[in-house]
């Protein structure tokens, strides 16, 4: 299995796993519980289905690659945004947490099927953008990872996103600023204060140097 198809099959094995009163918690993503992440990541999964079978114009060049693909905007999101909103009203739709399990598992699996099946070198069209479906898979690694953590960020002790995903993550995280995160970090917590997802300590700061400036990066 490539990262892609790991780092998915774990995420959604994750959520397999939440109890009821787990859908309810705070997620990482500022606004959002467990439920409307999970609701995200069903929206998410029908996005890698359209986007697969979205193929560019022929002759169509490469507009981005899986570390461009990625936009940085000026702020955190604050949960305000019409989509994200938007989001929530569709997790609460769901009367039973089991059936927004239901939703994607079967919807995400579909995904995972597709992106097995799919030849990385076709060029696919999202966003107005044009990229090999191998830089598109590639540029989830980052989404399915930072969801993750986003994911079990109020659930102790349970199972975290595959290695090789996180150290792929941070280092697109870190082509994306430009500069690589101190050897200090873990690769887990260059992606939650990279991407401001846990503020820096006074010490971390102090590390980040120059790149503090810089940091966080809100990728969206």
């Amino acid at each position: 299995m490539d990262l892609f198809s790991r780092t998915w099959a774990a995420l959604r094995t994750a959520v397999a796993g939440l109890s009821d009163e787990d859908f309810a918690r705070p997620s990482g993503c500022r606004g959002w519980l467990v439920r409307d992440l999970v609701c995200h990541l069903v929206i998410d999964a029908q996005d890698v289905l359209i986007t697969l079978v979205t193929p560019a114009e022929p002759g169509a060049e490469p507009t981005v690659d899986a570390v461009t693909y990625w936009s940085v905007a000026d702020a955190a999101p604050t949960g305000d945004d019409p989509l994200d909103a938007l989001i929530v009203r569709l997790a609460a739709a769901y009367e039973k947490p089991a059936l927004l399990q239901y939703h994607l598992d079967d919807v995400g699996s579909a995904a995972g099927r597709a992106a097995e099946l799919a030849d990385r070198r076709l060029r696919v069209t999202t966003q107005d953008q044009v990229l090999t479906v191998g830089d598109y898979l590639d540029a989830y690694v980052l989404e399915w990872t930072l969801h993750h953590l986003d994911l079990i960020a109020r659930l102790p002790g349970s199972e975290g996103p595959p290695a090789e995903g996180v150290a792929r993550s941070r280092a697109m995280l870190e082509r994306i600023a430009g500069a690589p995160v101190p050897s200090s970090f873990s690769d887990t917590e260059a992606l939650l204060v990279g991407t401001g997802r846990r503020a820096p300590t006074v010490a971390e700061q102090a590390e980040l140097g120059a790149l503090g400036s810089t940091l966080p990066l809100f990728l969206g």
